[in-house]
């Protein structure tokens, strides 16, 4: 029997990378899933964002994996389509425990080239998209005598401050901000609520021309390759590793849903190869 057997979990993001791997992972521990992702580009985040084919082969592997999941296609900006997921999710599948907001995106840009269109799409996404699908969710898991638990994605950059990712920064610190009102609030119902720091990990949010550009300014714009970029990166973690796989973010998750951290609430869990403290 798996940790989360009988539980349902509503993972944001889950067509692809780490979002696909939670689901996937919680669905291994015996969870149904709620999956949203929005499933088309936002116009300021420079690589390709997930389709709906990838959403459809989350399904896939959940289903295969001999779990129900709920899929749908929502923006997480967008609170009544937010809502309607979570609500539809939980009449098909009974009840909800664990909440993985992880829908995000990234961009880059030194702070003079900021646009406001990349400021709002940052915050809009990254932070309040964060705050919407907790909001949703919460009447859901206050319907449990058991409470449950909620896991926000923040990032290293939640912690530290990284050149030209200002707008990432800004909003990755206030999700730690979040997660510690939501912390407070939520405890009276046995509800847990902390937040996950990833340093690089092997996704498509990653590995893309404009990541690449942006670790190796000392090459040509365009010419950066994967290898390059991961010399960098290498650069960033205390272990000597270029970046970590989406499963170990979802090893965290899966924890910190788990009974085995009953009583962990209001923590910044960084898996980051000690690159906070680099």
């Amino acid at each position: 029997m798996g940790m989360l057997e009988g539980k349902v979990a509503f993972v944001t993001g889950a067509a692809r990378g780490q979002g696909r791997s939670h689901a996937i992972r919680l669905a291994q521990e015996g969870a149904d899933i709620i999956a949203v992702d929005l499933c088309s580009q936002i116009g300021t985040v420079p690589y390709p964002m997930a389709t709906p084919e990838d959403l459809q082969q989350t399904v896939k592997e959940v289903e295969a994996l001999d779990r129900r999941i709920v899929a749908t296609q929502a923006d997480v900006r967008d609170t009544a389509a937010l809502t309607a997921a979570v609500d539809e999710g939980v009449a098909q599948l009974g009840r909800l425990d664990v909440v993985a907001a992880n829908a995000g995106i990234a961009s880059y840009a030194a702070i003079e080239d900021i646009s406001d269109e990349m400021w709002d799409d940052m915050i809009a996404t990254n932070l309040s998209g964060v705050f919407k699908t907790v909001r949703a969710a919460v009447p859901h898991l206050k319907a449990n005598d058991g409470g449950g638990s909620i896991v926000l994605t923040s990032s290293t950059a939640g912690i530290m401050g990284m050149a030209h990712l200002s707008h990432y920064v800004a909003a990755k610190h206030g999700v730690v901000g979040l997660m510690k009102v939501f912390a407070i609030e939520l405890a009276p119902h046995m509800i847990r609520v902390n937040s996950v720091h990833p340093t690089t990990v092997n996704t498509d949010m990653v590995q893309n021309q404009g990541t690449y550009d942006l670790f190796r300014p000392d090459l040509a714009p365009g010419t950066a390759t994967r290898d390059d970029a991961g010399d960098a990166f290498l650069t960033l973690n205390l272990l000597p590793i270029k970046w970590v796989e989406p499963v170990d973010i979802s090893n965290a998750v899966v924890f910190l849903a788990s009974d085995m951290a009953r009583y962990v609430t209001g923590v910044q869990l960084p898996v980051d190869a000690g690159s906070v403290v680099k």
